[in-house]
């Protein structure tokens, strides 16, 4: 393989599955261990990865953008499993899954 074919398939790593996996591995990491800032760590490894990789392929206006979004679902996770009474594991994947489209649509389709 050439160099760029290297380069093309290195920044072709869907930032949607870091989205998704952020979301969702912080959440069981802070679940399985008990200790929400481990979880908190995981959660902002993603986003910080995830952000690398819109700066790099869209701006920042579209990172920052993003990053609100990575963010809100976080919080909206929370709002369906304590304020609404969804099951926690389901708040986190409806919102994970949410992002992750979204941010498929905007940062990842070619």
């Amino acid at each position: 393989m050439t160099s760029s074919v290297l380069t093309r398939a290195r920044t072709r790593f869907p930032s949607a599955a870091l989205v998704a996996t952020g979301l969702a591995a912080g959440f069981g990491v802070a679940q399985g261990t008990g200790v929400r800032a481990l979880g908190g760590a995981v959660f902002a490894a993603g986003g910080l990865a995830a952000g690398w990789l819109w700066v790099q392929r869209r701006g920042w206006a579209v990172a920052l953008g993003l990053g609100g979004l990575y963010v809100g679902a976080f919080v909206l996770a929370h709002v369906l499993a304590l304020g609404v009474g969804l099951p926690a594991w389901l708040a986190v994947g409806l919102v994970a899954v949410a992002a992750a489209a979204a941010t498929y649509a905007v940062a990842d389709r070619a």
